[in-house]
């Protein structure tokens, strides 16, 4: 269309009602595209009558005076078509001078400049960036199952009574996971073999001891008191898995050193896994959801795994803060990518290799703020990320303290799974 012709047409006065009919043209019922000259026209008629009053032109019909104007027959009677336009309410004072004409155009082409501009200066991620974040996500969706279908493979979240373990395995469990190249069994039905035989236990409730019980039963007292350690154990222990999964399809992970990838495993597998946990998390009753509700873990759940409101308390503040940021979904596997390469965890070798890691991923991250997060939301966003990686680090200390007292007491540590004894064992050292 020929914005000079189109532009010709002053803002119609109309009310937004009368825009609300059907765009047909008054004149020859072609489909109109829009007021000209007060009135619903097509491009055509538009044309004809501008031209017709600009020319000041006079026109007789050479028929009855009464033509009735269709698209096919328009250019038969122009007299009729004129009288038409008229009739319709369109007006020649809503024609522009040639001067308008031409104001209109340049007005027309600096605004079309004007958003040129700002579309260039709109952030925006580069492809490679953009290839970081599909990997990131396609990572998360293969190590998280948001069916928690194999939630039913864990220990019954009950009382269970300890039993012997087998034999320790001679090779590191987490140097295997790390070498392993298919990360989509890493924690296979088989490895639940080796956790201990559940019992049925007696009513959950029931935590105190009968009157008739023996001096000998009264060890078992605290255990009891534990009923969801071995469920919450196995949980643990196969986040910790899919944690590995997604850590060894971070790009440039895998490259850093054997030692450095099991340091950074080892010291953010609780963070990542509280990070993850807040996709199950609701705000409604403070619970973390993973379908039925056999897998519906109140606080009160997990004092039942050793663990005290020293811990609990803030965690649960750090899930509610977490939920209110309405993260993206790019924006939550970044932030587990970069807690994940944290260059000043204890015993890196190479930090500086960690560093530039940790560094493009925080790049691309607020560059995915800047370009796809609108506002009000984006405002202050990666400050405050960053603060939730800073409360990880507090809740990761408390939970190594909590951790260390479980372990300590053999009836506790027996429920545990190698794997989550080789990852948090270091801290008991």
């Amino acid at each position: 269309m020929d914005p000079g012709a189109s532009s010709t047409s002053l803002v119609d006065p109309t009310g937004d009602s009368e825009r609300n009919v059907s765009r047909i043209c008054g004149v020859c019922g072609d489909r109109a595209t829009g007021f000209h000259f007060n009135a619903m026209t097509c491009e055509g008629c538009k044309g004809f009558f501008r031209r017709s009053m600009k020319r000041k032109a006079m026109f007789t019909c050479p028929f009855s005076g009464d033509c009735h104007i269709t698209k096919d027959n328009r250019r038969h009677c122009q007299a009729c078509r004129l009288k038409r336009c008229v009739d319709i309410g369109m007006m020649k004072e809503f024609i522009l001078t040639d001067e308008e004409v031409q104001r209109k155009r340049e007005m027309i082409l600096k605004r079309k400049e004007e958003e040129a501009l700002r579309e260039s200066l709109k952030p925006k991620l580069s492809e490679e960036q953009q290839k970081v974040i599909d990997i990131l996500l396609e990572a998360h969706r293969k190590t998280y199952d948001p069916t928690y279908a194999d939630f039913t493979k864990f220990r019954p979240p009950v009382r269970s009574h300890p039993s012997s373990r087998g034999a320790t395995k001679s090779s590191s469990l987490l140097t295997q996971d790390l070498s392993s190249e298919d990360s989509s069994d890493l924690f296979g039905s088989e490895a639940f073999s080796t956790f201990p035989d559940s019992v049925e236990p007696p009513p959950f409730p029931s935590l105190g001891l009968p009157e008739e019980q023996d001096e000998s039963s009264s060890m078992n007292l605290e255990f009891s008191q534990l009923s969801m350690l071995p469920h919450l154990a196995d949980l643990v222990s196969y986040s910790i898995q899919k944690v590995i999964g997604f850590a060894k399809m971070i790009p440039g992970f895998r490259d850093l050193s054997a030692e450095d990838q099991i340091v950074l495993l080892k010291c953010s597998a609780i963070e990542v896994i509280m990070l993850r946990s807040n996709q199950s998390f609701t705000l409604e009753d403070m619970s973390w959801t993973c379908g039925s509700n056999d897998f519906k873990y109140r606080v009160s759940d997990v004092t039942q795994a050793g663990h005290s409101m020293d811990l609990l308390e803030p965690l649960v503040k750090f899930q509610v803060g977490l939920k209110k940021l309405n993260l993206h979904e790019e924006e939550h596997v970044l932030l587990m990518a970069i807690c994940i390469l944290s260059p000043d965890r204890p015993g890196v070798r190479e930090p500086l290799r960690v560093e530039a890691l940790q560094e493009r991923l925080s790049e691309v991250l607020q560059s995915y703020i800047r370009a796809r997060h609108p506002p009000p939301g984006s405002r202050l966003l990666y400050a405050k990320m960053i603060q939730k990686l800073a409360d990880l680090r507090s809740l990761n200390e408390e939970h190594s303290r909590q951790y260390r007292c479980l372990s300590f007491q053999p009836e506790h540590s027996v429920q545990l799974t190698p794997l989550v004894l080789e990852v948090f064992g270091n801290e008991i050292s």
